[in-house]
Order: structure tokens, then sequence, then C-alpha cells
């Protein structure tokens, strides 16, 4: 066995690892082999945490970004005493464990991210260590710090290849996130082969430049040598730190050990036992646990019951002398939201001219953020054609004097108090640290930019969807309406592309009333990210006293028009800045003696949620004749036309023209959506 108790907690790790990959006969023992003994360090004499409360607001954040090592985490989950049976530890990558192959948010107690692609932890640990300085700055007060936590993330050589992870980690630079702190583990193996074939460059040097303190630990079972080094990334409280640990993939595989074989297979039946001989462990049972190791590992729920206890006792206290901000703390961490938040959300009156969508979900949100104190957010350099800074809520910035202004910098002073998050060109690391701000909990994060780029932001939009984060993403510019642009910037397939997301729901409001009902649904829906979808070029505000109003929006599509009502011979379904082509059309439809109904259908999600009795309400089956209208690729919407409508969409890419013109040329006028009702009646009959 293991020379002293540490060495036989950090081999009892790596066994857990190795007999876990080889009983699945799958996934990634290397890893955990090698960062086995940082991990046990952080885990047993520096991270803050409760097994009996993975949920404890003040406890430290532990991210495995390189979470093809899950059985590291799960091993360190299990001996620390979190539910994570036996059993469960036996049942690595099985239907219905809570051990799945990458870690999962909410299927395993005290797995705080799920960490799938490569580099997508890396940035979600930096939106937690945002929220954690914003929270510090908004609740922390002399003799009572309330929020003073740390986040680490173990990371790999994938993580730093990726581009999330350097956008991430310039920002952090720029931002001074002195309590983010990464471990890298510098194995010099990928899963392909050694790193040197294709990653030679000196990481360390990268990440100086990125405003990072770095160290160097050359043996990665240097146990003093770990402990020192975060201690030292503590210790600098104006730098996030990234300290580069060498270790050995594999580690005590006497034949794959340093090899890329290590990486993502099962080091086999005769290595594992050649393992378990080379570490001093027994060969049978599989699944050994030493009691000392146990007994050690454990220590962590008496520590964590009393850190907690004690953090409890200084919240009580600190509700005496600030009862205000304890009742917006509770509610904040409770996703609960405040009596009154929606109270000055504006009604807009009918305008044949209108306003962009855009405009006027500045309108909104600005109506908004002053009585929702958790909503924080920004663009992607964007804000001035997004139109989603929060006016007077301040730059989550360091701190800088008035002697030192920045241009553009026009929301309010710089401190990490303020609520506009400055992203810069970094859509990749946005997405991410937004789920890093939801993870953390206390937030209502939001990002935007153009609906083009929300490809940039495609896995970690996903992944927000898996774990089902209350966030928002407010995507402008969403058709070939906005122009001179040109095809790269016009989206067609975006909208469809999202929709297929499962989790995701998608909002296309038609006018800004629809706008403002869109905002309200986004906040109240708490059951996966919302994406908001905007127009640049300004469209007609409906006139409701003479349609149906907007509010109609939060079950996904409505009957906007019907002439005579629930006796329509064709049906019009239409979203965003299509709407009032389909109106337009209606009232020469009228004059024709053609009876039309307008359904605006902002939200494909939404109107599937509704009961049958609802969607056959508004999309009646016995009417055949159904027209699409959205200024898209008309993926997907033959589930609402069926084989007797037709989709008015766009098939193609744009072109750079003014909008109205692109729009005409490409069949988008209420004219084009005429002929096409009069050729579908005709076809499928008389007129009645």
């Amino acid at each position: 066995m293991a020379k002293n108790l540490d060495d036989l907690c950090i081999n009892t790790i790596r066994v857990l690892s190795i007999d876990m990959v080889q009983e699945a006969n799958s996934g990634h023992p290397g890893m955990p082999m090698g960062a086995a003994s940082m991990a046990y360090v952080l885990w047993t004499k520096f991270l803050k945490h409760n097994p009996q409360n993975h949920a404890w607001p003040d406890r430290d954040r532990f991210v495995l970004s390189a979470g093809h090592g899950s059985p590291l985490l799960y091993s360190l989950l299990h001996l620390t005493g979190y539910p994570l049976s036996t059993e469960e530890i036996k049942r690595f990558r099985q239907w219905g464990s809570k051990t799945p192959g990458h870690p999962e948010y909410g299927e395993t107690p005290g797995v705080e991210s799920t960490a799938g692609p490569l580099g997508q932890g890396f940035a979600i640990g930096v939106g937690m260590a945002i929220a954690e300085r914003s929270l510090a700055f908004r609740f922390n007060h002399p003799g009572y710090e309330i929020i003073n936590h740390y986040t680490y993330a173990i990371v790999s050589d994938g993580d730093l290849m990726e581009g999330i992870a350097s956008e991430a980690a310039s920002l952090a630079g720029h931002l001074k996130l002195g309590k983010l702190i990464y471990l890298y583990d510098d194995n010099s193996i990928t899963l392909a082969g050694e790193a040197r074939l294709v990653f030679t460059e000196e990481v360390g040097k990268r990440f100086q430049a990125y405003g990072w303190h770095v160290q160097s630990v050359e043996d990665g079972n240097d146990l003093e040598a770990i402990s020192k080094a975060i201690e030292a990334a503590q210790n600098e409280e104006s730098r996030p730190s990234l300290f580069c640990v060498k270790t050995h993939i594999g580690y005590g595989s006497p034949h794959k050990q340093d090899t890329f074989e290590a990486h993502g297979s099962p080091l086999g039946p005769e290595e594992v036992m050649a393992t378990k001989k080379n570490l001093g462990w027994p060969i049978e049972p599989k699944f050994y646990i030493p009691q000392e190791a146990v007994a050690h590992f454990r220590q962590a729920l008496e520590k964590g019951e009393r850190l907690e206890a004690e953090w409890k006792e200084k919240l009580e206290s600190y509700g005496k002398t600030h009862p205000e901000l304890v009742h917006e703390w509770n509610q904040r961490m409770s996703s609960e939201l405040p009596d009154g938040w929606d109270k000055n959300i504006p009604v807009f009156p009918p305008d044949p001219k209108g306003m962009a969508t855009r405009s006027a979900g500045s309108i909104v949100m600005n109506s908004i953020a002053p009585h929702l104190p958790s909503l924080i957010g920004g663009s992607a350099d964007l804000s001035p054609s997004t139109n989603t800074a929060l006016k007077g809520l301040g730059n989550f910035q360091v701190s800088r004097s008035k002697e030192d202004p920045v241009q553009g910098a026009e929301s309010g002073p710089w401190s990490y108090g303020g609520a506009n998050l400055f992203f810069g060109v970094r859509e990749h690391a946005m997405g991410g640290i937004l789920n890093g701000i939801a993870l953390h909990g206390g937030f209502l994060p939001y990002g935007s930019t153009f609906l083009v780029f929300s490809d940039y932001m495609r896995p970690a939009i996903r992944l927000a969807a898996m774990m089902k984060l209350h966030l928002i993403y407010v995507f402008t510019h969403d058709s070939v309406g906005l122009g001179e642009d040109g095809p790269t910037h016009q989206p067609v397939e975006h909208l469809a592309s999202l929709r297929a997301m499962p989790g995701l729901t998608v909002i296309r409001p038609a006018d800004a009333n629809e706008v403002a009902e869109a905002w309200k649904a986004a906040i109240q829906h708490q059951d996966g990210p919302i994406a908001l979808i905007f127009t640049r070029q300004i469209i007609p505000i409906i006139d409701r006293n003479k349609f149906s109003p907007a509010t109609g929006i939060h079950r996904g599509a409505y009957i906007l028009a019907d002439s005579p009502p629930d006796r329509p011979e064709a049906i019009l379904i239409a979203t965003g800045s299509e709407v009032h082509l389909a109106l337009e059309a209606y009232e020469k439809a009228r004059a024709e003696g053609i009876r039309l109904r307008v359904v605006s259908m902002p939200s494909w999600e939404l109107f599937e949620q509704q009961p049958l009795d609802y969607r056959n309400q508004v999309l009646p089956p016995n009417i055949p004749v159904r027209i699409s209208i959205e200024a898209g690729a008309t993926f997907g919407w033959e589930k609402y036309v069926g084989m007797s409508g037709e989709a008015i969409g766009i098939d193609h890419f744009g072109a750079s023209a003014p909008g109205k013109v692109l729009l005409e040329k490409f069949g988008f006028t209420p004219e084009n959506i005429m002929k096409k009702v009069r050729e579908l009646l005709k076809k499928w009959g008389p007129m009645k």
C-alpha cells in the first residue's frame, strides 16, 4: 500500500477512476490518474464546500473543464461525502446513472456545470467569477462578507487550444478577476498523440500577456509545491491565476503512462492489474476504498457544516442591520421576481411608421432593469446596434478615475457593481460566460449580438439548453431586411437552426407591443434559455384596438385577425416583421371577398406547449390552405402548412441592397402573398 495517508488517498482516486472506466469499458482514465494529486490537494486543503448542501451560496465553485476526466470528479464527490453512492460509481456511463460520461449539471449532486465541449468550462468559470465579484460589491459591508469565495477549474491542453478559452482568458485578465484560479493539467498528451504535434506555444507567457498571474509546478505529485501555488494564487487579488502543473497522463500504468493510449480508452484488464500492482494496490475487490482514506476525505462533512453554519450566523446578523439587502438577497438567490418589476413596461400606441423591434426592446428592458437588480448583461461590442445597454446602471469594470475616461463607457460609473458587461468582439466567450453567471445564482443574465453571429455561440447555447438555465439572448438584425451589409450578415438558416435545439425557446415578436410581452415571457420563463429575435428595420406598430392584443404571445401563436371570425377560407401564419405584411394581405383579401385568418406565431416552442384544443382552435385541421410567411429558411414550416399549404421564405443567401428592395425582390409583399392565396384556393377548392 501507499507510504503515507496522502499517497493512499491519491491512489484511491486513481484506482476508483481506473475501475470506473474499465467496468464501463468506456471512458478516459489517463487524466484522472495524472491529475489526482493536484485535485486531492485542492479538495482537501483549500476548497470551501459543504457536501451536505451543495447549493450553499458562498461555497467555492469547482469546474472540471476537462470534462472527459469525469471519474476524477465523481471520485472526489463520493469520497468527500456528497450523496453519490458506491453503486452509482459502479454504474459509470450507464443508463439512468448519476455518473454520466461527462459531468452533467442537475444529474449529479455537487457538479457545478455540464462540461462537454472543451473550453466551455473555462468560460463558465469566468462567468462564475464575474458573478461573485458583482454580488460581493452589492452585498458586502464592513464586518459582513456575505460573498467571498473562489472559482477553481482544472483545465487541459484541449481547453487551452479552443478559441473560446482564449477569448474568456483575455476578458478575465482585463477585468482583473483575482478570485479565479485555474490548474492546468499539463500532461503533454492529447487524444491523437503528443501535444507537441500541434501545440508548442509557451502557454505561461500567453496568459501573462492576458494579464494573468502565472506559476509553474514541475512535478504534479509534489503536494507541497501545489499547496504553495494555490496559496500564492489566493493571495493574488488583482489578477486571475493559472498554474501549469506538469503531470503524467495515466500515472502508475507501467505500459501506458505518458502515452495517448491512456487518454481515451480503458487500460484493459491486464494493464489495470499491472497498474494496481505498481501502485501497491490490491487487485481485488474492484472499487476498493480503504477506510483510512474515507475517514480522511469525510472530514469535509464536519468542516463544511461548520463553515456554512458560521456563514448563516453572519447572514442572520447582517439581516438585522441591512434588512432590505437581505430581502433582496433572498429573492435573488431563490430566483423570485420582486414586486413591481414590470410596472413601468410601456404600452405602445398604434403607429403605421412604427419602430424597429430592437429599439422597442431597448425601451422595454430599460423600463424593467431598475426594478430587477438581478438583470445583468451586455453585447459582443454591439450595444449601439443591438440597443441593449442598461442606461445609468454602470459598467462592470475595474474602477477607473474620472480623470481617465474611456470613450464608449456611456452607461454610468465603472465598478464591479455595474450591470453592463462589455464582452468585446468575443461571442464564443460571451455564451459561456453567460452560462457561468446563471449557474452561480443570483442573476438573470442576457447577451446580445446579431442573429447571424449566434453561430459563434451555438455550443454554449446548447449547454444552456441542456442545463435549463434561465438566461436571455437578444439577437437583432434578424433577416435580409437588415439590408446593405449583405449576405455575410443576413441570417437565413438561423431561425430554423435555433428552433431545432431542444430546450431553447425562440420568440420573434411582430411589433413593439409583442416585444414588451416577449420580454415579460422571457423573464417569467425559468425552464431554459430564451432567444428574443429583433429587427434592425423599422416596422409598423399594430393597432391593437382593431386587432387582437399582444398578450397572445404567451401562448406562442394567436389569432390576430379573422374575417369573419371562425369561418376563414385560408390562414396566413407569420412571425416578426412579416406579420404586418400578412395584415396588409388580409385587408386586400377583404376587399376581394376572400376570408383570411392571420395568425401571429412568434414562438413555435410556446405554441407546442399549449393544449391540443387551443392549437386546433388557432389552426383548425379542416382548413387546408395555409401559408407561412417568414424571411428565413422554410425548413420546418411544413409542420404548420401541411401538404396543401406553402411556405414563403428564403432558401438561399441574400444580397447587398437596401432592405426594402431585398424583401420585394424575394417575394415579401402583400401582392405576392395574395397571389399564393388565390393559387392555393383555386387548387384546393372554390372560394365560399
